[in-house]
């Protein structure tokens, strides 16, 4: 795939995501502004109900006290008057005589029943009789549907005209207002006061001590809007401090499919992204390692055509040494070309997990004095040094022992093809805490920070790696990581360009 293709490819690709994850977003959104009027709807219906319910018990109050012939008789309220009593020992009382109007109403009823005495003279005794008593139930129903249709207005009249404190009961309003919101399914802590507005200048007069709304939201209901002489400036006020917390979760339910299905989608699209690139790197690293192959692989092959051609055409002169020159450069290149073939071929074996490690106990300073001892010839071939630090004690781990020793190789030859004119190597073992640790320093090309973790890659090769006409597959180092992480180690690398490299190795020990 052309780069120009995958860039048009990933650009489609989050314009359709981000158009999915704003319709997402758009439609979160309404969920949420419908679940807050929802919200907002059910709470002014409550308080509405609540201030209903405040008119419609002082009503019932009225009306029962004027059924009771329990009218005024002064223009104010008597001071153990109290309809929402505020203590369970204190009753209400609500007796204050016979008023006025009743004494009126009584003379009225006991003159009837004179004057219809008065016009039976000419009827018989129990004639008169039954016409007075028909009169006198006649006057009295008058007087019981006066009292239901009109006497109570006057003394709603008269309690409108206490004090907010004296009309309702914190207790009582209390009650309602928890009951109201249970009926509506709102289980959510609340606050309320109620506030009094004259003059202009706003004051709570009772409610929750703590009040204190803040930047909440505020509900706001006019109480006993229906009284005779018109509503008084006195408000219901309630807020709610959890009430973000409340509509979220309510929303959250009915919403968090969609944002679980998102966040996959998403998850799913950044992981589609990375793969993408990753296996366009891939491509290009196996790119990369192809030509690097086929150069050195058509390096010895040429070689060997070419010896082979003069010992067949007869370019040179058959004498003995010369035929064993030439049949020397042809086994030479023959081994070279059977070593790389072999090592794409151990590679390729590794990496599908069909290589089988023999696990014995061996002792790593032995196999190391004995690897810097082989590889001591090549060193001084570059001019180069190489010093090995061995701890005098054994230290013993348990693993391949033939894998650990290729490992220590292939760092070591890379370490004398990195380096600059005059290899100086230093080949090391300690023991930290339960590690064994094997140190391989050298004053090479250095290795940029920004490679650190590329370089265990199969097919990486740093890119400057082909100076000083250094070729290779890039398997070295991958096949290092693998051993050392079949062998529950760890590899560390420190190294800058142009100061040289340290690779260090950390294998379990085994205590003597």
């Amino acid at each position: 795939m052309s780069r120009k293709m995958l860039i048009t490819l990933i650009v489609v690709m989050v314009a359709v995501l981000t158009g999915l994850i704003l319709v997402q977003t758009s439609m979160i959104k309404s969920a949420s502004d419908i679940r807050e009027e929802q919200f907002n709807r059910y709470v002014t219906s409550v308080l509405f109900i609540v201030s209903n319910q405040l008119d419609q018990f002082e009503e019932r109050e009225a009306r029962n006290n004027a059924w009771q012939q329990k009218l005024p008789i002064e223009t104010k309220m008597p001071e153990n008057l109290n309809t929402f009593p505020r203590n369970k020992n204190v009753q209400s009382s609500l007796s204050f005589g016979i008023t006025v109007i009743e004494q009126a109403s009584s003379r009225f009823i006991e003159e009837g029943y004179r004057l219809a005495i008065s016009d039976t003279s000419s009827l018989s005794a129990s004639d008169s009789l039954g016409i007075a008593q028909l009169f006198v139930r006649e006057q009295r129903r008058r007087h019981e549907l006066w009292l239901k249709n009109d006497s109570w207005k006057t003394y709603k009249i008269f309690l409108e005209g206490r004090t907010i404190t004296e009309r309702i009961d914190s207790a009582f309003l209390d009650n309602i207002i928890k009951a109201a919101f249970a009926e509506t399914g709102i289980e959510i802590d609340f606050k309320y006061a109620i506030k009094n507005a004259n003059l202009g200048k706003e004051k709570i007069i009772f409610g929750n001590l703590d009040y204190y709304p803040g930047r909440n939201e505020e509900f706001v209901q006019r109480l006993f809007q229906y009284d005779f002489d018109g509503p008084k400036p006195n408000y219901l006020n309630i807020y709610f401090p959890k009430r973000s917390g409340y509509l979220l979760k309510a929303t959250g339910i009915s919403i968090l499919p969609t944002i679980i299905l998102t966040a996959f989608l998403i998850a799913i699209f950044v992981y589609t992204i990375m793969v993408i690139f990753r296996q366009k790197k891939l491509s290009n690293i196996k790119n990369d390692f192809i030509n690097n192959m086929t150069h050195e692989l058509k390096t010895p092959i040429s070689t060997i055509s070419l010896a082979s051609q003069m010992l067949q055409d007869g370019s040179i002169s058959n004498t003995p040494s010369m035929i064993s020159h030439v049949s020397n450069i042809i086994n030479q290149e023959s081994k070279r070309l059977s070593f790389q073939v072999e090592k794409v071929l151990q590679m390729a074996v590794f990496n599908e997990g069909r290589i089988k490690f023999k696990f014995k106990e061996f002792d790593i300073n032995k196999m190391i004095k004995t690897v810097a001892d082989n590889f001591e010839l090549k060193v001084k071939s570059k001019n180069g040094t190489l010093k090995a630090t061995i701890l005098d004690e054994s230290l013993i781990a348990k693993g391949d022992e033939v894998h650990i020793t290729n490992v220590i190789f292939n760092l070591l030859d890379n370490a004398v093809k990195y380096s600059k004119e005059f290899p100086e190597i230093e080949i090391s073992t300690e023991k930290v805490k339960e590690y064994i640790i094997i140190s391989v320093l050298d004053n090479g090309i250095g290795i940029s920070k920004e490679h650190h973790v590329q370089i265990f890659d199969r097919f990486f090769r740093v890119p400057t790696g082909n100076v000083h006409n250094v070729k290779g597959f890039g398997l070295g180092l991958s096949y290092v990581k693998k051993v050392v992480d079949s062998h529950n180690g760890k590899i560390k690398i420190e190294s800058a360009l142009n100061k040289g490299t340290k690779f260090s190795i950390l294998l379990p020990q085994i205590n003597n």
